[in-house]
């Protein structure tokens, strides 16, 4: 059997096997509507912080120490 470190293949495919169960029945529950909203939202307001600090940076000037 193939092993990383001390655990096995066979631990790491029945974790991944079960966290898919979970996710799947959150994504059927409705609750991935939601997360995608929300991380819709998170996305356009990390935009914005990055271009307001690059307009920050740009107009402060570079300066060589």
């Amino acid at each position: 059997m193939i092993s990383f470190g001390n655990k096995s293949l066979l631990y790491y495919a029945v974790i991944l096997a079960i966290s898919s169960v979970i996710l799947g029945f959150l994504g059927l529950g409705g609750l991935a509507g939601a997360f995608s909203q929300i991380a819709s939202i998170l996305f356009y307001v990390f935009i914005l912080l990055f271009i307001l600090s690059l307009i920050a940076y740009l107009v402060r000037g570079i300066k060589i120490k």
